[in-house]
């Protein structure tokens, strides 16, 4: 089968501090005819590089049907490549091969006429969009439903809340037929009803067998949409697999980059110190990515003087938001302080079940108090790990469950003679 899409040592190259050129008046291009020289001598006096490479021989294929995001961070490429293959801006080098119409919704909203109506506006955006005026009629009630704005259609955009503007936008967008779709990160607008509005529609759009080619922060949203992901680094591609390997992978490494303390303090004062923290596998192996349904346990290495009184350990599992998922401590769990009092040097390992914590990316803080006593060591964000699902859940838009936590519950349907009615007695 041929590919739709086909990028091949595509680059793309932009000079520092560079601007569009505007129309220009005769006076303006006089002065920039006398000002042409000493341009020159100015820009090839200088030694220092000016031009950033935005895209650097990228390569890869997109078969008919797949729906493929794109990740990476702030400056790696991402738009860069999307304005390429939607024709909005040319590559320097390479060449990009495309079998299909292409709908693009690039920036939300551009075409936009402040004075006309709504009505209008949706005849002219779906016209620039590359809609016919046969396609817009046929849709028009449907796009107007969408946006839920059907009191205010014949009202100037002008007067529109920058909601409704969002809306009307991506309703008129989203309602192209092309063969390959090109979005990216339409979920940095508008409320949580509207993101989950949009990703039901590209949802949808991806189940007709559309190619899609999505553009999101929101990982979880990407790794539940797209077969396939590639990974953009400084313009390069890092790695192309499936989307919920390479989501997976990304934050990790993304998990790395974030400022933290991720060594242990040495607190030599401490009668009592953790000297070593590990995640663990079932089968012992150290690692910083589980299943959403497996298990997992956390080991602390504890060095500890001589003691008077009895100490507890205390493990927090906090998410990104820095907001407290899980504490335990050893003697809500165990039943009792840790007894040993006598000099020694030995390890505890904390167990959690699989299908407990949900899909994300977490830390882990440690410390040693006793209870109701003093603190003897404090550790915090000294290990990180992240939690994926690979298993179907249903038709979950996000990907993973609400909440901050998943675990397993079962439903009984309770026999009608069993059943109670609350409040009434005869």
């Amino acid at each position: 089968m041929r590919p739709i899409i086909k990028v091949e040592n595509l680059s793309k190259q932009y000079r520092i501090g560079a601007r569009q050129a505007a129309y220009s008046t005769l006076r303006d291009s006089i002065t920039e005819t006398l000002r042409a020289p000493f341009g020159w001598l100015r820009r090839n006096g200088s030694h220092e590089d000016n031009t950033i490479w935005a895209l650097k021989d990228v390569s890869f294929e997109v078969m008919p049907g797949e729906v493929v995001g794109v990740i990476g961070r702030n400056g790696a490429g991402k738009s860069t490549l999307l304005k390429i293959l939607s024709r909005i801006t040319e590559p320097t080098t390479g060449q990009v091969d495309l079998y299909g119409r292409v709908g693009s919704l690039l920036e939300v909203g551009t075409g936009f006429h402040q004075e006309l109506s709504g009505r209008e506006n949706v005849y002219l955006n779906g016209a620039i969009l590359g809609m016919r005026r046969g396609e817009i009629e046929q849709k028009f009630d449907e796009i107007v439903a969408f946006a839920e704005i059907e009191k205010f259609i014949d009202t100037p955009v002008k007067h529109y809340s920058s909601g409704m503007y969002m809306r009307l936008a991506f309703a008129i967008a989203a309602h192209l037929e092309p063969e390959i779709l090109v979005v990216d990160e339409v979920l940095a607008v508008g409320d949580a009803a509207f993101q989950k509005k949009c990703l039901g529609k590209m949802d949808e759009v991806a189940r007709q067998g559309k190619t899609v080619l999505f553009v999101s922060h929101n990982t979880h949203a990407l790794a539940s949409l797209c077969q396939k992901a590639i990974w953009l680094e400084g313009g390069n591609i890092k790695s192309v697999g499936s989307a919920i390997e390479e989501v997976a992978k990304y934050e990790v490494a993304t998990l790395a980059a974030l400022p933290g303390e991720l060594a242990l303090p040495k607190n030599e004062w401490s009668p009592a110190v953790i000297k070593q923290v590990s995640i663990i596998d079932a089968g012992g192996q150290e690692r910083d990515l589980f299943d959403l349904f497996e298990p997992f346990a956390i080991e602390l290495t504890v060095s500890q003087r001589e003691l008077l009184n009895p100490i507890r350990l205390v493990i927090r599992i906090r998410s990104v938001a820095d907001e407290s998922v899980i504490l335990a401590t050893t003697d809500w769990d165990y039943g009792e302080p840790i007894k040993c009092l006598t000099a020694s040097v030995y390890t505890v390992r904390c167990l959690f079940p699989g299908n407990l914590l949900n899909s994300g990316s977490y830390f882990i803080s440690v410390g040693i108090d006793e209870p109701r006593g003093p603190v003897h060591f404090l550790a915090e964000r000294i290990k990180q790990f992240v939690i994926v699902n690979t298993t179907s859940l249903g038709d979950g838009i996000y990907g993973y469950r609400d909440g901050v936590l998943s675990p397993y519950r079962k439903w009984q349907v309770v026999p009608s003679e069993a059943m109670i009615t609350v409040g009434h007695q005869e």
